[in-house]
């Protein structure tokens, strides 16, 4: 699934700042510290960013910008489908051992729209209920017949799940009163007067200017 995370968080990181540029791109995702969580290489992102340029998902446009050539990228309608499939299916299905599916889709979540947040975040709830059911019954199950270090490394896994879930309730609380800015909302927090962001908005703007010219 490491392929498939890398794919989603650049797709999202598109999606969320288009048109933008490669470098951007980089420190915009090394600031959600994806190399210590999601395992990307920071070097591995042009070649990921060439990848899914060649598979339709992103569309790169060769820009002259202050006298040198800035490769901008842009999502594709392909790109947008193949994002609201990975976004979904990882922000509805549950893995005990790993959650970085679940870390990465949560992040870019404010893309998708609220009812179908709340849909997804009503799924993923459901099966943790369904989960702990099923790894409750396989500790008491094995209790007499796995070594002790077994069942409590599982009842570890039971007591994050359980987190989760107690976690999963209160946030969709929260999106279903609207605490959380998504697709359509007005932002719900503006950025520090020196977060980068407001250079990237800034060449946004150039960029589009100059696609459209």
């Amino acid at each position: 699934m490491a392929g498939d995370d890398t794919r989603m968080l650049l797709l999202g990181a598109v999606a969320l700042f288009e048109p933008v540029n490669g470098y951007q791109i980089r420190r915009e995702l090394m600031s959600w510290q994806v190399d210590q969580w999601a395992n990307i290489n920071p070097g591995s992102i042009y070649h990921a960013l060439t990848s899914l340029t060649e598979k339709g998902h992103l569309t790169r446009h060769d820009l002259v910008d202050n006298g040198r050539t800035v490769a901008v990228y842009e999502i594709s309608a392909s790109g947008r489908a193949e994002l609201e499939r990975l976004v979904t299916r990882s922000l509805q299905a549950v893995d005990v051992y790993n959650g970085v599916s679940f870390y990465a889709a949560f992040s870019l979540a404010p893309l998708l729209e609220r009812p179908a947040v709340i849909q997804q975040l009503s799924v993923r709830l459901q099966a943790l209920e369904r989960t702990d059911k099923e790894l409750d019954a396989a500790i008491r199950a094995n209790t007499h017949v796995a070594p002790p270090h077994t069942g409590a490394a599982l009842r570890l896994q039971l007591d994050k799940l359980r987190s989760e879930r107690a976690w999963l309730v209160e946030v969709l609380d929260d999106v279903r009163s609207g605490k959380f800015a998504f697709a359509g909302d007005a932002p719900g927090w503006t950025p520090a007067e020196d977060d980068p962001g407001w250079q990237m908005d800034a060449d946004r703007k150039r960029y589009r200017e100059m696609l459209r010219g």
